[in-house]
Formats: C-alpha cells, structure tokens, sequence
C-alpha cells in the first residue's frame, strides 16, 4: 500500500484517540505529538496536513463526543509537535477549533479551548490574520455557562492579549468593526471581555485607538448601566483615560474629529440610567470646552440635550447641565452660530417642555439669539405663537422673561406692529389670560419698550378690531392701567399738557387719538378726559350719557372711577375745585355732579356727593356765582371739540346696533 492510502495515523492510535478514557486519549495524544516532531524533523509537510485534515474531519467532526475530544487533543499536540512549524498549517489547524466553541458538550468546548490556547501559544503573532475569527470564538467561551470553559477562556484570552501587545503588525483596523458588533451585547461577561480589550489595546503605544472611538464609544458608555459593579468601574476608567487622551490632544492644537461623538453624547444624555446620563453630559461639557469653531454644525443637537438635562430628576445632573447650558450659550455668543433654524427648531420644542427651568433656559436663548447677530426674524413665523402661547404659563418668572423677548422683538420697528396685534388677538381669544395677566403684560411692555407708542397704537388696533364688547373690555383694562400703573407717567405727563395753551400739535394728537378709541368705553373716555383736565369736554360728554346705555358693567366702572378720583392721580382735580375762577371750572363741577346722577345710592355715591358737598360749602362761604359761564372760554364751547363728540356719538351708535 503506498503512503497516499496508507491511514494518516495507525488505526490503534485512532481507537485510543476516540476512547471514553481520558488516559487513553491522553497516551495516544503523545503519540501523536511524537509523530509529528518527527515529520516536522523529516520536513514531512504533505502527512502533517494529512494527519491534521483526519482529524479534523474524522474527529472533530464526529458524532461521536468522545471521538471530538479525541480529534482537540490530537490537534494540541500537533501543535506541541511542531512547535515553530505550526504557522504553516494554522489554516488547517484553526476552523475545526474554532467550530468546536460551538459544541452542545461542555468538555469539547472547554478541550477547543485548551487546544487554541496551545496553538496560539506556539504560533504567535502568527494567528493575528486569524484574530477576527479567534476573538469571535473568545466572546463565546466568556458567555459559556460552564465555569471550567470560563476558565479555560480567561487563560486563552491572557495569551492572546500578548501576542497582541507585543506584535507592532496587529491590524486595529481590521478589528474596530469586529469591536463595534459586539459592544452592543449586554451580556456582562462579554462586556468585560471587551472593555479588557479596550484597555489593553489603548495602552499599546503603536496603536492609537482613540481614532476608532466613535465606533465603540456608545457601547462604552452604556457599561456604565451594567448590574457588575466590576463592569461599571473598568468601563469608567476607559472612557476617563480616552477623555484625558481627547483634552491633552486638543492642547497640541492636533486636529480631532468631535462631532461624530457628539451625536453619541445627545443620545446618552436621555438614557434612563444616570450614571450614563451624568457622563455623556461631562463630556459635553468638556467638548464644548476644546471643540470651539468646529462644533459650530452640533449646536443644535448639544442645546437640545442640555436642555433635556435642566429639567433632569437628578440635582447633581441639573446643576451640571446649568452649567454646561451657560457656557455652550457663551460659546454660541462668541463663535457665532450656522444652525439658527435648528437651534430655534429645539428651543421651541422645549418652550412647551413640562419643567419651569427648562421654558426659562429656553427664552434666555431666544434673548440671547435676538440681541446677536443671528437671524432671527426669518423664522418668528413659526417662533411667535409659540412666544405668545407662553404669556399663558402657569409661572410668573415664564411669563415676565417671554414678555422680555416679545419686547425685544418688538424694538425691531417691523416687528412692532406685528407683536402688538398678535397680543391683541390672543386676549380676544383669551379672556382669561386678559383678566388675570392683562394689566400685567401691558404695563412691562410699557417698561421695556415706549409707552406712548404702545397705547397709540393698542388705539389703532382697537379701532379695526370687529368684536366691540371685547374692545370695551380691554379698553377698561387699558384705562385702569393708565390711570394707576407708576410705568405710564410719563404718558400721563403728556396727557395732561394736551390742552394748555402751549401744547404742540403732536402732544394734542396723542389725546385725541387715544380718545377716538376711548370712546368704545363711556366711563373710560370720561376718565381720560379728567386726566387731560379737559373739563369741558367732560362735561359734554357726561350730558350724552343720557343715551348710552347704562348696563351694570358701566356702572361698576363708574364706581371705579369715584375710587380713583380719590386717588393721589386726581389729586391736581380735586385742588382745581377750589380754583372758582378757572376758566374751566363750571364745566369740571357740573360734569362730577352728572356723574353723581349717574350713580345709585352707593357707597361711590356718598364718596363724590361728599366731595362736591365741600365744594358746595365754599361756594356759600365765599359768595361765588356763575359769573363765567356767560363769557367765552377759551378751551370751553361744545363747538372746540365737535370731532371728537362726534366720533364718540357715532361709535355708541355702533355699540347699540350691535346690542
């Protein structure tokens, strides 16, 4: 028989191989290993691979368990056999290793095991074109239930880690998608498998692993969750030391890629695990530090999980995201920003958010957005309503830092107008929020913007809006404001030069125009011009009520108006009422006492009748009659004023068709 047919080995040493007995299996695999040191002496190549295929195929692959752990001892000791030699046949020698991890029997894997182990010790760095498919077989035998097989891997994967180490030809390359595949298992013994390698790999000078890290970073991270304490701390430790690799690079002035991390780090910054949370956000935070111009493209991403963190459960989490929120907007302030529809796109979104603290960060980027050089005003389409839907929010502090952006928006004189109609048309829709906030949200627009040219043109809206019942009402509103609020003095001021002898035009025309919209609300119109101390006017005014209609609404304001008459803002009429030689003075005493008639018998009533019961006395103690009211006054005709009593005429008239 010539050798090609001859057995590969004698059929002795393969019944011993196959044997249930491990001694046997054991004398026959020295046997094998002295075979094979003999044919690596004899350079006996071609019977090498042929012993190395019969067992593979004949063992290995066998039925038989016995006959599999006969065929992994057999291939350690070609191994042990051929010592240096065995770099030739690794391509024979691995594969039925490799499928044997796989075996249903856990002392086959655990011989699969055994035999990597010596084959990796033998060959080197030559199994690092293998690594791939060794590093596979090693995240199995670490997620194997049988504790000798765990073992057995911790040993495998020591001797691999220094081939590893000690090889300058280990293809990182090669390896990162392999690392990629399998950090996102969550299987805790191949997770420690991993961030050992991660480690190891990182401290080889020759490898620059931080290149890769986008690629395992999420995975790296998400250790942090993992129930083995072990796990959590390596994983730790890991991503501190890429950190401080990231920071000392960035003070070379080494050009690095942060923005792929950065997508990472807004996704971690919602994960349900705070510890995770809590990292991503630190690194954030320090990207934000070293990244600078280059971040320019992620404002809006990292904005948006910063602000997710404001609102976060966690005091330590939000105190950092505080933090980090203030310098990326310090950032966005100095570096400028590229993204201005996707930042607002985020800071609308989180306006709406359930947590106070985040609405508030919200509108402090907005502010800040409206006071650079961002452009703003494209979008306020869509960022106004979302603006105007927070003068609703339950919480003061909200509500006065939106009404600072609406006012900032309104500076821009285009804008003006718009702002200002808009507000208009949400109290319309809003009654509440005109009763609970009304007085509130004029009188700080009137603060941060100018209040004479708020309520001229609150005036010329009024006039063109449709529904009169609601105009009377904001007007009423308007009106106590300007008569009580400190913020509209100088309004005040204005007013009550409109008729002395030398008012200028554009002062008289603040008035009438004012009074023109007025004249929706009887009582409000009369109090203006008791402001104005156009008494006169008063006076006619008070002799038309006869054919308004008075309803309880007007007289409720009506007694509203007795109370401020007593307030310090009439103090200058009430002293006019000793001046009998005014010019005015009949007109300003006859238009109280038709107020007086207007009344019912009130508290209001007994207040004025009062008053004018003072005034009544000192007419007696003085001897006054009406000697002025037969001369020609100057500010004193009917005929003076016959535009503006016609308009009041006319708008009542409007009122009572619509009634």
């Amino acid at each position: 028989m010539s050798d090609e047919h001859e057995p590969a080995l004698s059929l002795a040493l393969q019944r011993s191989l196959g044997d249930r007995g491990y001694e046997k299996r054991k004398n026959a695999a020295l046997e094998v290993e002295a075979i094979m040191k003999s044919l690596r002496e004899s350079g006996d190549t071609a019977k090498v691979k042929r012993i190395i295929e019969m067992l593979a195929r004949d063992f290995t692959a066998s039925v038989n368990p016995n006959h599999r752990k006969g065929g992994l001892i057999g291939l350690a000791a070609t191994t042990i056999g051929l010592t240096d030699g065995v770099a030739d046949h690794l391509p024979e020698l691995l594969p039925p290793v490799l499928h044997c991890f796989d075996d249903p029997e856990h002392r086959v894997r655990y011989y699969a095991c055994e035999a990597l182990y010596n084959i990796t010790k033998a060959a080197r760095g030559h199994i690092l074109p293998f690594f791939n498919q060794i590093f596979s077989g090693l995240c199995k035998l670490f997620s194997d239930v049988d504790m000798d097989v765990k073992n057995g891997a911790n040993l495998l994967d020591g001797v691999v880690k220094d081939v590893v180490t000690e090889s300058p030809s280990f293809d990182v390359d090669n390896f990162v998608p392999l690392l990629h595949k399998y950090i996102r298992k969550s299987n805790p013994f191949i997770r420690q498998l991993l961030v050992g390698w991660i480690s190891v790999l990182n401290s080889v000078p020759d490898i620059n692993l931080l290149d890769w890290l986008p690629e395992f970073l999420e995975g790296l991270i998400e250790m942090l969750g993992d129930g083995n304490r072990n796990i959590r701390n390596d994983a730790h430790n890991a991503l501190m030391t890429f950190l401080d690799a990231i920071k000392a690079r960035a003070d070379t002035a080494e050009d690095q890629d942060l923005g792929p991390m950065v997508d990472i780090l807004v996704k971690e910054c919602s994960a349900s695990n705070k510890l995770i949370r809590h990292t991503a956000l630190s690194w954030l935070r320090e990207f934000i530090k070293i990244g600078r111009h280059q971040l320019r493209n992620y404002h809006a991403h990292m904005l948006g999980a910063t602000l997710n963190c404001v609102s976060d459960p966690e005091p330590d989490i939000r105190q950092l995201a505080t933090v980090t929120n203030q310098e990326l907007l310090e950032l966005v302030k100095s570096t400028g920003l590229d993204q201005v529809g996707g930042v607002l796109k985020v800071l609308k979104e989180n306006l709406v958010s359930s947590d106070v603290a985040t609405r508030i960060v919200s509108l402090k980027w907005i502010r800040m957005l409206l006071g650079g050089a961002a452009n703003v005003n494209v979008h306020l389409d869509a960022l106004l309503p979302v603006l105007l839907g927070a003068l609703k929010d339950s919480s003061d502090d909200v509500v006065l830092l939106d009404l600072e952006v609406l006012a900032k928006i309104s500076s821009a004189e285009a804008e003006f107008h718009r702002v200002l109609t808009s507000v208009v048309d949400l109290f319309g829709k809003e009654p509440r929020l005109l009763e609970g906030r009304g007085s509130v949200i004029i009188r700080r627009f009137c603060v941060m913007l100018d209040s004479k040219s708020i309520y001229l043109l609150l005036a010329t809206v009024l006039q063109q809006h449709r529904d009169l019942e609601f105009v009377s009402l904001l007007i009423h509103t308007l009106n106590l404001i300007l008569l009580t609020a400190h913020e509209l003095q100088d309004l005040r001021d204005i007013l009550k030069r409109s008729f002395q002898p030398n008012a200028t035009a554009e002062v008289r025309n603040v008035f009438d125009q004012l009074f023109r919209c007025w004249s929706h609300n009887p009582v409000a119109t009369l109090s203006l011009c008791f402001l104005a101390q156009a008494y006169d006017l008063a006076f006619e005014l008070v002799k038309r009520f006869a054919k308004v209609d008075i309803t309880v609404g007007f007289l409720m304001q009506a007694d509203k108006l007795v109370q401020l008459l007593e307030s310090p803002i009439f103090v200058p009429l009430r002293l006019q009422l000793l001046e009998t030689d005014h010019p005015q003075y009949p007109s300003l005493v006859k238009a109280l006492y038709g107020l007086l008639m207007l009344l019912p018998q009130s508290t209001a009533f007994r207040t004025l009748g009062s008053r004018l019961e003072v005034v009544g006395g000192l007419h007696q103690h003085l001897g006054y009659h009406n000697a002025n009211s037969k001369k020609k006054k100057d500010s004193g005709s009917a005929g003076d004023f016959e535009d503006l009593l016609y308009v009041f005429d006319e708008t009542q008239s409007v009122h009572s068709s619509a009634r």
